[in-house]
């Protein structure tokens, strides 16, 4: 029997205690030499594993029908079952574990051979307490992205994630793209024209993640003053400024152990911008009216409609902190770049709304159909879900035609339309969601609480819109002009 290296020594012990491994895991390791099993399982104790040992394969099988781990460590040559057959059984089972083979240089071959067949990779001895370590930590690193890649799957599947709706080649990119980043601890940047979905993307990203149990904590930078920006990002302390009158904890805070999503990041003032850098590089910031530095371990994503290279260009966004968000670059597709998808994209409205308005969904008719096609989407599916959503609160029970949609198109540059046939040229997606709520205000009767379910958004939310817009209902607005 090959001899088993002494991890156990004060040497061994020396190398590992001054490290701690961020991730931690169930390990079960698997060897016929007791002080080689609980050298190993001392090491990676210390380290912060869970650690369980068993001597022979067919143990490590019975307790893997009953008990599930990250990280599975067999020595190659065991008598009865060799670790070479264990990992050819282990392959035909479902068992979730990433695993390690530990092997001499005579039997180096049969390590490779067991990787073929889903081991992970093996160690060859004799070996440091720092190699098993660091080789345990990338093994369940590894299963962890694989087991948020597949989440990720399984959940848009059963429809637990946000829809992102099309079988385009561009967005299948997308969700391939945001398989592979999701799961990692990277910042991300979303990149899009407005109404492409960025916010939808980043939800996606934080769902796939091994965050996804923490919060997603966001922030909308072009509301709010560079004052009141900084205290939202940092929070501030009681008499910090002219009424703060208490104390508030800011939304990197808020994240803490999870994800912030920095929505339109470009409007962020300059200033504000250095103070951000700072975060990413060093991870701790002060709250507004404090010397107190705080960590703080929360993952960044931001979004922007704007181009960020143009920008720094320009001398209005820091290149530093552009490359500091850029990590992971995301973009978006509008949706004149994925036309084949807009008909699914309408029947999903057709039929979500429907579900609001507790009927039947509305049908397209082909013309209806080929106009949507055809249409450019200057506010992309944003502008799409409105148009879907204003065509059926309004349907009178007929198949929604082409007539029905095209005053509510915008006519492309150097296309002619008269007032009848489409909205202004230039309407702003603000106003066309201002004549979609009093539209649709109006359709039932001035009744706030249809109106709000038929829109999707909740009762508040609408009667601020309404507060801001200085609605009046229709019966209103027609004795004023009496």
């Amino acid at each position: 029997m090959n001899k088993k290296p002494n991890l156990s020594s004060p040497a061994g012990r020396n190398v590992l205690t001054v490290r701690t491994a961020p991730l931690r895991g169930r390990v079960l390791v698997v060897d016929d030499h007791r002080q080689a099993r609980e050298s190993m399982a001392d090491v990676l104790r210390q380290a912060g594993h869970q650690v369980e040992c068993v001597s022979s394969a067919i143990e490590a099988l019975k307790l893997l029908d009953r008990v599930s781990f990250d990280v599975v460590i067999t020595d190659l040559q065991m008598p009865g079952m060799s670790g070479l057959e264990f990992v050819h059984r282990l392959e035909k089972r479902p068992h979730g574990a990433q695993v390690v083979m530990v092997t001499a240089y005579a039997t180096v071959a049969s390590a490779v051979d067991a990787m073929r067949h889903g081991a992970f990779d093996y160690i060859e001895k004799p070996f440091a307490a720092d190699r098993l370590e660091n080789l345990v930590e990338r093994a369940i690193g590894h299963g962890r992205l694989i087991d948020a890649g597949q989440n990720l799957q399984r959940s848009q599947a059963a429809g637990e994630l946000p829809a992102m709706i099309g079988a385009s080649a561009v967005m299948q990119g997308l969700r391939e793209r945001i398989a592979r980043a999701a799961p990692t601890s990277e910042t991300i940047l979303i990149m899009g024209e407005s109404g492409t979905g960025k916010e939808l993307v980043a939800r996606a990203v934080h769902a796939a993640s091994l965050r996804a149990a923490t919060p997603l904590v966001g922030l909308n930078c072009p509301v709010l003053s560079a004052q009141l920006m900084e205290s939202e990002l940092f929070g501030h302390e009681r008499g910090a400024f002219t009424g703060a009158d208490t104390a508030r904890t800011g939304r990197f805070e808020l994240a803490e152990g999870g994800t912030i999503l920095l929505d339109e990041i470009s409007e962020i003032d300059p200033v504000l911008q250095a103070k951000l850098l700072r975060v990413l590089q060093e991870r701790t910031f002060e709250r507004v009216g404090s010397s107190e530095t705080r960590q703080i371990d929360v993952r960044v994503l931001a979004t922007t409609n704007r181009d960020l290279r143009a920008e720094v260009a320009a001398g209005r966004f820091r290149e530093d902190l552009f490359f500091r968000l850029a990590v992971i670059p995301l973009e978006v597709p509008p949706l004149r770049r994925r036309r084949e998808d807009i008909a699914e994209l309408a029947e999903h409205f057709l039929s979500r709304c429907a579900g609001r308005l507790h009927r039947e969904p509305c049908t397209l008719a082909p013309a209806a159909q080929d106009l949507l096609t055809h249409y450019h989407w200057p506010g992309n599916v944003r502008e799409l879900e409105n148009i879907i959503t204003r065509a059926s609160v309004l349907n009178t029970g007929a198949a929604i035609d082409a007539d029905d949609l095209r005053p509510w198109l915008i006519a492309a540059e150097g296309e002619s339309a008269s007032a009848e046939e489409s909205l202004p040229l230039g309407l702003s997606l603000r106003e066309m969601e201002r004549k979609l709520i009093e539209a649709t205000l109006d359709h039932f009767d001035g009744h706030r609480a249809k109106t709000a379910e038929a829109l999707g958004i909740g009762l508040r939310t609408l009667s601020g819109k309404l507060k801001e817009y200085g609605y009046a209902p229709r019966a209103k607005r027609c004795a004023k002009a009496a």
